[in-house]
């Protein structure tokens, strides 16, 4: 989870000063924690406590109102009603990693990433892209190889992931949906020497910055871990209430997850 934050916190300068290359200072003095990490703790207070997703989302939204969101969930938690929206975008992947590190099974991993997403993103891509990087946290944490999990995620949920960085950089561009950006940001963690080159790989693609490395933050901290100074460095950006949920969520279900 601290691996999707930093992973957000890193790129959220990048989002609309986009970079494609990997040589940049990984926490600019401008970094600030966006919506991805929101509604990531929210994910994790709802799991913690065994609460209403939904409720959470909006409680967070009136808690954080300018984190960032996209216009549709901005709509949906403003309103009285709690009907999703169909939306396939890659807030559905960018919010999800907890959920590969709470549950025991795969098959949980991949009924539970369904059953928070299709809250908003009720769209078979918007659930399939969720499904695919938790699925993706779960076997990297349980040992798979990134072979393995190259594997099984192209053939479960038929991402081309026959590329690598270097080949999908140049013509990439902002891309808001599960489609373009969760076979992207697998990639990034696939073809990475660790956690740090994970997240500048994410960054250096020129896309929707903080959320290609969010999504790659949290698989790169359940294959790598995350090294104590960035997990330290995310950590004091965040505000008490996102830190206290952080750290619980930390401690109770990624004990070694900080190098």
């Amino acid at each position: 989870m601290i691996g999707a934050i930093a992973g957000d916190i890193i790129g959220s300068v990048y989002e609309w000063e986009r970079i494609k290359t990997k040589q940049f200072d990984l926490f600019s003095p401008r970094c600030f924690f966006t919506d991805d990490t929101v509604l990531t703790v929210a994910l994790a207070e709802a799991i913690l406590t065994e609460s209403d997703y939904g409720s959470l989302m909006r409680a967070y939204h009136r808690r954080y109102p300018g984190a960032g969101y996209g216009g549709l969930f901005h709509q949906w938690a403003q309103a009285n009603e709690s009907k999703p929206y169909n939306s396939w975008g890659n807030g559905a992947a960018m919010r999800i990693s907890s959920v590969g590190f709470a549950f025991d099974t795969l098959q949980e991993v991949l009924v539970r990433a369904a059953e928070y997403t299709a809250v908003t993103h009720s769209h078979p891509e918007g659930i399939k892209g969720a499904q695919a990087t938790a699925a993706a946290i779960f076997l990297a944490r349980t040992g798979s190889t990134k072979a393995d999990i190259r594997r099984y995620i192209a053939a479960t949920f038929h991402y081309d992931l026959s590329r690598n960085v270097d080949e999908i950089r140049p013509t990439y561009s902002f891309n808001e949906s599960c489609q373009e950006t969760v076979p992207e940001a697998i990639v990034c963690f696939l073809e990475s020497t660790d956690f740090e080159d994970a997240v500048r790989n994410a960054i250096s693609l020129g896309g929707d910055s903080d959320t290609l490395a969010c999504i790659t933050g949290g698989m790169a901290q359940a294959h790598y871990g995350v090294p104590g100074a960035i997990a330290d460095r995310a950590m004091s950006i965040l505000d008490e209430e996102l830190r206290e949920v952080t750290a619980r969520f930390m401690s109770r279900y990624c004990t070694g997850g900080t190098l």
